[in-house]
């Protein structure tokens, strides 16, 4: 019984998601507006005037040499950095200006993925998903661990989703570097996000769990149609899962175009004596859930 209500609130979850999101992907609608962005840490510009747009739907990826500002870009438009100037928009709303419930429902609307996983140690997998629906739990309900039905089988599903639901009752810091990944992406579907930010996800994980983990992001995009936008240091991995690649450097965008664009030339702009490093991958291929993915430039 309980392996069949997982099923139907599957099934019933993804319908739900996708109910919405495919419209505005067909339209290419520019949901997620960046307007002269700037984050200044005394005198110096982490973020320098960066202006984007972003259509529902896209897998974005950001790339560019540490230091470059992708992660604090990507915090701003979260909010849990405050730009120093300019303003973010996502479907013509001024994301910068909210406050309280307003932006906690933005963080709910936005969520987020961390290097580090971020995940509750000593708590199980399926408490550190439901983690994910605070948004919409009263807090002592939450405090109490009074989880409500629904709400556990949302997280069930999830998990489902992403082959882990056997791992719902270990806890967290029993996980490999890519279950926990995986753990995290869950807790953030779980959110029913517009948007979804990954923060070099794959920066701590070996080969076989950096495919994992860069194929559920890709699963979320595109079969539940949910905007990806992924900070990455690898450019094969970049050219292989995104339809757009930004190029930072110095804080400032240098490059914006579809991945085929990337050229070597460009690659060692970006990169310096970096580029070496970055561009050297062999050529792999993989596949997820009916999506072909090649890993050759």
């Amino acid at each position: 019984m309980i392996k069949q209500n997982i099923v139907v609130h599957t099934l019933s979850w993804s319908c739900h998601l996708q109910s919405v999101m495919p419209r505005l992907v067909k339209l290419g609608q520019t949901m997620l507006t960046i307007e002269n962005l700037t984050k200044s840490f005394g005198h110096t510009k982490a973020v320098d005037s960066v202006s984007l747009s972003i259509p529902a739907g896209q897998f974005v990826g950001i790339i560019g040499r540490s230091g470059a500002g992708k992660s604090t870009l990507l915090r701003m438009v979260n909010r849990l950095a405050e730009p120093t100037e300019g303003r973010i928009l996502w479907n013509g709303e001024d994301v910068t200006t909210l406050r309280g419930m307003e932006l906690r429902e933005w963080r709910r609307r936005c969520a987020m993925i961390f290097q580090q996983f971020n995940l509750a140690g000593r708590l199980d997998v399926l408490t550190n998903v439901l983690m994910g629906r605070l948004a919409t739990t009263p807090g002592w309900r939450s405090m109490l661990k009074l989880w409500g039905d629904d709400d556990r089988a949302i997280a069930l599903a999830a998990l489902e989703q992403f082959d882990i639901a056997n791992l719902s009752a270990q806890r967290a810091d029993q996980l490999s570097g890519g279950q926990q990944q995986r753990v995290a992406i869950c807790r953030a579907l779980v959110q029913e996000p517009d948007l979804l930010l990954a923060d070099e996800p794959i920066a701590s994980l070996d080969p076989r769990n950096t495919r994992i983990v860069m194929d559920s992001l890709l699963r979320i995009n595109k079969h539940f149609g949910i905007t990806v936008v992924c900070n990455l240091h690898s450019l094969d991995l970049a050219r292989s899962y995104c339809d757009r690649l930004i190029g930072m450097a110095q804080g400032r965008v240098v490059f914006d175009d579809v991945p085929a664009a990337l050229t070597e030339h460009v690659a060692r702009e970006l990169y310096g004596l970096e580029a070496g490093e970055v561009m050297d991958g062999a050529e792999q291929t993989g596949t997820t859930e009916g999506f072909a993915v090649s890993t050759a430039a």
